[in-house]
């Protein structure tokens, strides 16, 4: 059943299986189609086109709020007037310099093991929740699971219990970031930790097609599940008020997880240019140059390990300090 309701509600859907058909994640921007939509419900409910009134109404009342991610809620709507454009339709089209993207990229956040440990030790401790009784049990399973397991956020938040081998340990993720499915293993003790999660789901919400369901048997929205990261970030920190805090991302959970292997491998005085093919299959990379950008965070232990092929890693890493996923 499909989450749009304006009169343009056929056309959002079509997009966004448009751009899935070509590789990408549907997940990128339908929530911010959605409440474009429903602006436009309430806006001009029977419109036919995308008109530039519309657009530039809904731009600047995201602006008035916060210009926090207003980047990207202007490349979605940019994308889809340049569908419906390509498509016949009438339609406005925002020029890229309306809302330029910020010239600072995000610098990944490592954390410390000590960071880490009180992160999932605030995770454990979340209060009990009488409306949403799974939900305090999630967190400190899923983003657990995101560190052992390298996962981008979304493959743990909607992470399907048919592909999960509780046998074995294997996860088999699919609709990945460009369709690139793989298989990755789970810990013994991330395993274990698994199945006494999985005996509680069961219990709770055990209709749900999801590993980690929302009470509603959905998957997490990407804004629900920062949320819940954040909080557990704040009570990981109750001596530092939270405007004081470092800025933290699920992501840099990935992040931490490809430092450490790096780190290990190091230490281990393995052929770092040699390994490098293995973490970029297990963490679903395309090109090469998406793994070798985890060498920018770890400087100390370049510096003295003398094994590096310099020239060989800097042929493929990307410039520009882009922020690999």
């Amino acid at each position: 059943m499909s989450k749009f309701i304006s009169s343009l509600a056929d056309d959002f859907e079509a997009m966004l299986s448009y751009r899935e058909a070509l590789g990408f994640s549907r997940q990128s921007y339908e929530s911010i189609l959605i409440n474009f939509d429903r602006f436009i419900t309430v806006r001009n409910p029977d419109a036919i086109s995308l008109s530039r009134e519309t657009v530039i109404a809904w731009i600047d009342e995201h602006m008035k709020k916060s210009r926090g991610g207003i980047a990207k809620k202007a490349t979605a709507i940019r994308l889809f007037g340049r569908y419906m454009s390509a498509v016949g339709k009438t339609a406005y089209v925002l020029p890229e310099e309306y809302v330029s993207q910020p010239a600072t990229t995000f610098t990944p956040y490592i954390f410390t093991d000590d960071e880490l440990s009180r992160l999932f030790h605030a995770a454990d401790r979340l209060p009990k929740n009488t409306f949403e009784p799974l939900a305090p049990k999630i967190p400190p399973v899923v983003f657990r699971l995101i560190y052992t397991c390298g996962l981008r956020p979304n493959e743990g938040r909607e992470l399907r219990r048919e592909n999960i081998n509780f046998k074995t340990g294997e996860i088999f993720i699919t609709e990945t970031k460009r369709m690139k499915d793989r298989i990755v293993v789970m810990s013994d003790d991330m395993l274990e930790l698994c199945k006494k999660y999985d005996q509680i789901r069961n219990t709770l919400n055990p209709d749900s097609k999801y590993f980690f369901p929302h009470y509603d048997g959905q998957a997490y929205t990407t804004q629900q599940f920062e949320k819940l990261f954040k909080k557990c970030w704040e009570k990981a920190n109750p001596n530092i008020p939270a405007k004081n805090l470092p800025g933290v991302r699920i992501y840099d959970l990935r992040h931490r997880f490809a430092s450490a292997v790096l780190n290990r491998w190091l230490d281990e005085k393995r052929d770092l240019y040699n390994m490098l093919p293995y973490l970029r299959a297990y963490m679903g990379h395309t090109n090469m140059s998406e793994t070798v950008y985890y060498i920018h965070i770890l400087p100390e232990n370049l510096v003295k390990s003398a094994g590096v092929d310099w020239a060989a890693l800097e042929a493929v890493i990307p410039g520009g300090g882009e922020v690999i996923s």
